[in-house]
């Protein structure tokens, strides 16, 4: 977990946590160009019905073609035949329906001191069920902080991304992060092809809970992605001297002299434990993605999509 240190720091961190808004007017003008773009990507790569071992196919009328003595007669179109007296029969194209799960981490480290982390956090989990329903996926949203809330039971329709965010604005971010039960509570359904998506910074009790807690999912079915939000002051706080650091999850202080070399060990644990996370993640198959909040949330989304999530040619 991340604490806040003394009171220069705090003063800065209490004035980033000034900026609540996440939802800018421009965000979901932003989302629909941004969903676009990944559109036309998908279809210069993609030709015909992507192969999937997954149920739950859909058909969408697609076009018109000129009946043939090969083609089934229950295609025809019999009022296009009333009114030109000429036999057509209707195109489908199959489309794989799945389910799009977003995991929100909602405890206190997500929002304190860095409110950019909460910020990144939220419009990460718009941008992806945004996707998922413009691209006629069910999609449900979780919270995620001493256990596994279902905030919203899975929606379908680019009509519900208002219900989505409704949602993810009144989500409260507090309390302690207890990993380990939430990924054993978390139980997908299985009817449909998965795509998970959790969105931590997965601080835990200590340094190697998440690595431990990692193997509570080996059972998930269908793909998972893990989505790490990394502020850049967590990386590198660059303390020196006597400073009070503070749990934001616990309440916990301590008085503590920092010196260069505590600088130098915090960074080697705190990489120790990406570099643990990631390992873990890769050996169990899950996609380990390291958000930035100091860059750009675009060019790291279509980064996230382009790591071979389904969500993105489905």
């Amino acid at each position: 977990m991340m604490s806040s240190p003394g009171p220069s720091t705090s003063s800065a961190a209490a004035a980033e946590a000034g900026s609540d808004s996440w939802l800018d007017p421009a965000f979901l003008d932003r989302l629909r160009a941004l969903f676009l773009r990944l559109r036309k990507r998908r279809q210069l790569r993609r030709k015909g019905v992507q192969a999937t071992p997954a149920t739950g196919f859909t058909r969408e009328f697609k076009d018109f073609r000129h009946y043939t003595r090969n083609d089934d007669y229950r295609a025809i179109d019999w009022r296009l035949y009333a009114r030109l007296e000429r036999l057509f029969v209707r195109l489908y194209e199959e489309v794989q329906e799945f389910n799009v799960h977003v995991v929100v981490d909602t405890s206190a480290s997500m929002a304190q001191p860095f409110a950019d982390k909460r910020i990144h956090a939220l419009k990460l989990a718009a941008a992806l069920s945004y996707l998922g329903l413009v691209s006629q996926h069910r999609v449900c949203l979780y919270a995620m902080s001493d256990r596994v809330v279902t905030e919203l039971p899975p929606v379908k329709g680019q009509g519900s991304i208002r219900k989505v965010i409704d949602i993810l604005d009144h989500l409260e971010f507090d309390g302690a992060t207890d990993l380990e039960r939430c990924f054993n509570e978390f139980r997908p359904p299985r009817q449909r092809y998965g795509i998970i998506f959790v969105i931590s910074d997965f601080f835990g009790r200590d340094v190697g809970t998440a690595a431990q807690a990692l193997q509570r999912c080996s059972n998930w079915p269908g793909e998972s992605h893990f989505i790490q939000m990394v502020h850049p002051k967590e990386r590198d706080p660059g303390l020196e001297g006597e400073v009070e650091l503070v749990d934001v999850e616990t309440g916990e202080h301590r008085r503590l002299w920092f010196t260069k070399r505590d600088m130098e060990r915090y960074r080697r644990v705190f990489s120790a434990f990406e570099t643990e996370l990631a390992r873990g993640c890769l050996s169990r198959q899950i996609d380990f993605l390291p958000w930035q909040t100091d860059q750009s949330f675009e060019d790291q989304f279509v980064e996230l999509l382009s790591r071979g999530s389904a969500l993105a040619h489905g």
